[in-house]
């Protein structure tokens, strides 16, 4: 058997192969409430049917002001956990496996979606008033405001309710996301937070916050679900964050009972140069995968079967996450299967379309 199409099993859950549905935002909340839709129950459920092994549904706020843009969808009230509960039902009947990206966009959030226009949406129109680590405003956006100290509990306690919604709302893994410059990133980077409270300065006290939110989360879930982090393990900018922060801050999250690590990288600040190509992430994530010990997703420009084989083949990583390759071709984990020449169960609707044996 192949490495990409063996099981992987994490706490309870056990997942029937390594190609994941990496989370992708959609932006097509289009009541502008964080509830899903029809469209999220086919996007997502159409990547269940076509073969993936998890799918992982997009950032997701875990309060109103933590979405990225009016569009996103949340997981903040019942009547959102219970959109959720539906689509997660069609997955698992496809065989799939769920899990929900847990966000707040942090200075980066009440934006315009691609199609509105760009940059922050004005109050008087549905946008909101940002905050995050710190008062300087992310390139092209509006200035936030610098969070409190006393602010900071109620944010984890978000995180926490979220989770504890996502579990009921039928999600078999959670990840907290604390990448690509949302706010848990302007935390731990030191490029945005400059902060003289507990949260700011040494190392310890800017990963406070997402270790809090990682010690509560694991705690409200209990023991049998996997808990995930996402990082961008560099910020690309000589005195921001990068790979060994990266690595002792997972290491210390993976004491407090997260399971995986899914490394990215950038989103902090603009203007740098990310030095992209296929499977240009796959590094990062082995790194944080021998300094800590546990699985790791990779990430980024990976496209084809034999590509992701060799990277598990490696040793070094647990599991592949793909996005854009799985917006072109729902059916990859099918495609994938084929390819590699292994022998998976198709849907019994889409059996006459079957790809001859090699």
């Amino acid at each position: 058997m192949s490495k990409l199409f063996s099981p992987i099993t994490i706490r309870n859950l056990t997942v029937k192969n390594r190609l994941w549905v990496s989370p992708m935002c959609m932006y097509s909340c289009e009541n502008q409430d964080g509830v899903v839709s029809d469209f999220h129950l086919v996007h997502l459920g159409a990547r269940a049917h076509g073969g993936a092994g998890l799918v992982m549904a997009e950032a997701s706020g875990v309060n109103p002001a933590g979405r990225i843009t009016p569009w996103c969808p949340g997981i903040w009230s019942d009547e959102q956990a219970k959109a959720w509960l539906r689509v997660n039902d069609f997955i698992h009947a496809q065989g799939s496996a769920t899990a929900i990206q847990l966000a707040h966009a942090g200075r980066k959030a009440s934006t315009y979606r691609m199609q509105s226009g760009s940059g922050s949406v004005p109050l008087d129109q549905g946008g909101w008033q940002t905050y995050s680590a710190t008062d300087e405003a992310f390139t092209g956006y509006a200035a936030p405001r610098m969070l409190a100290t006393d602010e900071i509990p109620g944010l984890v306690a978000d995180f926490v309710l979220a989770a504890q919604r996502s579990v009921d709302a039928g999600f078999d893994a959670l990840e907290i996301h604390a990448a690509h410059g949302y706010l848990l990133h302007q935390f731990l980077s030191p490029l945005s937070n400059q902060r003289e409270d507990q949260y700011g300065g040494s190392l310890e006290n800017r990963a406070r916050f997402l270790l809090q939110i990682v010690e509560q989360v694991r705690n409200a879930i209990g023991e049998d679900v996997p808990l995930m982090v996402r990082f961008s393990a560099t910020d690309y900018v000589e005195g921001g964050w990068d790979q060994q922060q990266t690595n002792q801050v997972a290491s210390w999250a993976s004491e407090l009972g997260a399971d995986l690590f899914d490394i990215s990288s950038g989103g902090i600040v603009t203007g740098v140069k990310i030095p992209t190509g296929p499977g240009y992430q796959v590094d990062l994530a082995e790194s944080v995968g021998n300094a800590t010990g546990s699985d790791v997703a990779a990430v980024g420009q990976i496209t084809n079967a034999a590509q992701a084989e060799a990277i598990l083949q490696r040793g070094e990583v647990d599991v592949i996450m793909v996005g854009r390759q799985f917006l072109r071709d729902p059916f990859m984990g099918l495609r994938a299967a084929h390819e590699l020449g292994e022998e998976v169960s198709w849907p019994v609707q889409y059996e006459r379309g079957k790809w001859p044996s090699a």
